[in-house]
């Protein structure tokens, strides 16, 4: 069953998609993914979508040649990922400490939310969890309106939308906290691959080879495409077709060790990521 039968949404989200040789009008610097035991997504692109000279890599061969030799190892990853009691272990301790130990801090930033604009606290919007399964993801609102529906426009460098405090939020990252209350739910992890919006998901599952297979693990709070450059706005397929390569690296190449070093490369990137917007 395709993502759009399950899920009841139509096939387009609202951003627009450049042609999938076009290139960025400025070349951005090349940069490789932080992969794991010489990992699928190698060399593809970088962070920006532009193409890189030369790149070659076994998701691409695969969907040249018509094989499916990725699939395997994608289900080993994905099945050693659901029944690992060690990384739900440290997705629990991590998220409770984490809550308790902000506690405060959160309090204050949930007060100055209520007296800047109307509004909720929390941001709720659908996105596609394990198994290709929707669930609400928490994070403090940062813009005046709240979209969750068949067409959803992502943020841009000085979005309209956002609050003054809420442009502050987004690129600290401070407004993906709460997603913490999802970890503890067991609806998201610590590291994994970072969720879409569903209308966003239904879109990109159409245009780029595997991306469902995401679904085969719980979506992250940070993920190796995050740690490896990538993030803010996917102006075109490329760059979407990017992370979903460092995703299923991330899965197909799965240890609590990478899990290890994905969360200490998050903390020591700190907030204030250039892409955070």
């Amino acid at each position: 069953m395709r993502l759009s039968d399950a899920l009841g949404a139509p096939s387009a989200a609202s951003r627009p998609i450049a042609p999938a040789l076009v290139r960025p009008s400025q070349p951005s610097r090349a940069r490789r993914g932080a992969t794991h035991n010489g990992g699928l997504a190698n060399g593809l692109l970088d962070p920006a979508g532009s193409l890189i000279e030369g790149a070659s890599t076994a998701a691409a061969s695969e969907t040249i040649e018509g094989k499916s030799l990725l699939a395997p190892a994608l289900e080993s990853g994905g099945r050693r990922l659901r029944a690992s009691t060690l990384k739900r272990l440290m997705d629990i301790a991590g998220a409770f400490c984490g809550l308790v130990f902000l506690a405060p801090f959160l309090l204050l930033v949930a007060l100055v939310i209520l007296i800047e604009s109307r509004g909720p606290v929390f941001f709720r919007q659908r996105r596609t969890g394990c198994g290709g399964k929707p669930f609400y993801i928490y994070k403090f609102r940062t813009m005046r309106v709240v979209e969750d529906g068949p067409t959803i426009v992502q943020a841009t460098p000085d979005d309209s939308r956002t609050t003054r405090f809420g442009a502050f939020l987004r690129r600290s990252s401070i407004d993906e906290l709460p997603q913490l209350l999802n970890v503890l739910k067991n609806e998201m992890s610590l590291i994994g691959p970072r969720p879409h919006a569903v209308a966003h998901d239904v879109h990109y599952a159409a245009l780029v080879p595997d991306y469902e297979r995401r679904f085969l693990a719980k979506p992250g709070i940070s993920g190796l495409a995050q740690v490896s450059g990538f993030r803010g706005e996917t102006p075109n397929t490329q760059s979407m077709a990017a992370r979903v390569a460092l995703d299923l690296d991330y899965i197909a190449h799965w240890s609590f060790r990478l899990d290890v070093h994905i969360l200490i490369q998050t903390l020591l990137a700190g907030p204030f990521h250039p892409a955070a917007y």
